[in-house]
């Protein structure tokens, strides 16, 4: 089994920089570790902010394995009355208006205390 080599490089669209296991020969060699684990070198782990705790994502590619920090995208949470005030400020019809006030009394709430835009 040939050990698989760290390498970071440019990806053209995929990433502006990433890293990339491969087998081709290159100086930042590591060893594969207990459960696959690659230590990641510091002078890299700086350059492309990767810190302990950062997410990466691992693809397989041709010639390799594309390692580079994941984008997480903080995603919001509604309350009742937020879902509430889209029901009812979404409607653009008159019978759209009473299907999204009998949406929110099904949430348990009174449409009239939601603060929204009505449908004209």
């Amino acid at each position: 089994m040939k050990i698989t080599l760290l390498q970071f490089s440019s990806c053209g669209e995929r990433a502006p920089f990433c890293a990339l296991i491969s087998r081709r020969p290159d100086r930042n060699r590591q060893k594969v570790r207990k459960r696959g684990a690659i230590v990641v070198p510091a002078r890299l782990r700086k350059r492309f902010g990767i810190e302990e705790g950062s997410i990466v994502t691992a693809e397989e590619m041709d010639d390799g394995i594309l390692i580079r920090p994941a984008i997480l995208v903080p995603v919001e949470r509604y309350s009742l009355e937020r879902k509430a005030e889209f029901f009812l400020s979404t409607a653009t019809t008159a019978g759209d208006y009473r299907k999204g006030r009998k949406a929110v009394r099904k949430l348990g709430l009174d449409p009239d205390s939601i603060p929204h835009r009505r449908a004209a």
